[in-house]
């Protein structure tokens, strides 16, 4: 090859080159440019975190530039793990697994009161006499322990004058309170709601209830240790949109929730239980002072290391994230 040739060709390769090197980075800068920063959510009970539900049938997070991906755990206390043990950045839980891991030093934040419930039943047989809570004294009760459903039987033993100590505790998972009464094993059992249906389909005619309304459960938004704040807001306001949408369609809404179930959930509970939560993302007086209320429960019942006062739980809520997307949601001084 003549010396003007030679030197055109690399001229050439190098132009070339160059060119490829450009188109390649401003791709890769493209790329990262435009990925969406990816989370986890944990998620337990699907009713009470509905709008997260949701936001994932009819994936709302994208508008807000996120990738989120959506567990759900068999209880509060199975997501509160997966948070605190770092599968998930953010967690949808009931307030008593958030209240024990404040009094245990754990670091989280809780964002928002999504739901509350009251709808409580004490599920036991027709054959076992217990008519009224003050009956349970000296019987065996069911209850997944470590759950708001434990909370939600102390009260409602403390409605009769009673307390734990008076009855015997057996801790079940959710699913075995049912099994556990057909087969005589325990005199009562307090499960969550999606289970009350099943419990009557298996007892039939032994089946009895009592109602409970004297406790309300709420359904909290929680971030663990590696949320970052620029995630969490958005997936904070993409909730709020899920509520707006949840609200102005509850049908759509319940077959969004049922969908996302995978057949965990019968559609006849749905309809009949999700117009029972009420919902509206907040920080208020109120969950403060019911969180500590059953803080100072926890730390006498389960023996919790920590301060059971306002303050602690006060440092534990970071009202930041909803007061951006909806300041009025935020009425906690």
């Amino acid at each position: 090859m003549s010396r003007p040739r030679a030197v055109a060709a690399v001229l050439l390769a190098a132009l070339l080159a160059a060119v490829t090197t450009a188109c390649s980075d401003g791709s890769a800068a493209r790329t990262a440019a435009g990925a969406r920063p990816s989370v986890t959510i944990a998620a337990s009970d699907q009713l009470g975190g509905a709008p997260v539900y949701l936001a994932q049938e009819r994936g709302l997070w994208a508008g807000e530039g996120v990738a989120a991906s959506v567990t759900t755990q068999p209880t509060g206390r199975d997501a509160l793990n997966a948070v605190l043990g770092g599968q998930a950045q953010l967690g949808v839980v009931g307030d008593l697994p958030a209240v024990t891991a404040a009094l245990g030093g754990r670091e989280l934040r809780i964002l928002a009161d999504l739901s509350r419930f009251t709808d409580w039943r004490l599920l036991t047989r027709t054959d076992r006499g217990v008519t009224g809570f003050a009956a349970l004294k000296g019987r065996k009760v069911g209850v997944p322990q470590g759950t708001n459903v434990e909370y939600a039987l102390s009260r409602m033993l403390a409605s009769a004058g009673l307390s734990a100590g008076d009855v015997t505790v057996v801790n079940l998972a959710p699913n075995q309170v049912t099994p556990a009464l057909a087969r005589g094993d325990i005199d009562a059992g307090v499960t969550f709601p999606s289970f009350y249906g099943a419990a009557r389909t298996a007892l039939g005619e032994r089946y009895a209830e009592l109602p409970f309304t004297g406790y309300t459960a709420r359904t909290l938004l929680i971030a663990g240790p590696s949320a970052d704040e620029k995630t969490t807001a958005a997936v904070v306001r993409t909730l709020l949109r899920a509520q707006g949408e949840l609200a102005a369609d509850p049908a759509g809404a319940r077959r969004a929730v049922l969908a996302q179930s995978k057949g965990a959930l019968e559609a006849s509970y749905v309809d009949a239980f999700q117009p029972r939560y009420a919902y509206g993302a907040s920080l208020s007086p109120e969950l403060l002072a019911e969180l500590t209320q059953e803080a100072a429960w926890a730390k006498t019942a389960q023996k919790l290391p920590g301060a059971a006062d306002g303050a602690v739980i006060r440092g534990h809520l970071d009202p930041a994230p909803l007061t951006a997307a909806d300041p009025a949601a935020v009425t906690l001084r």
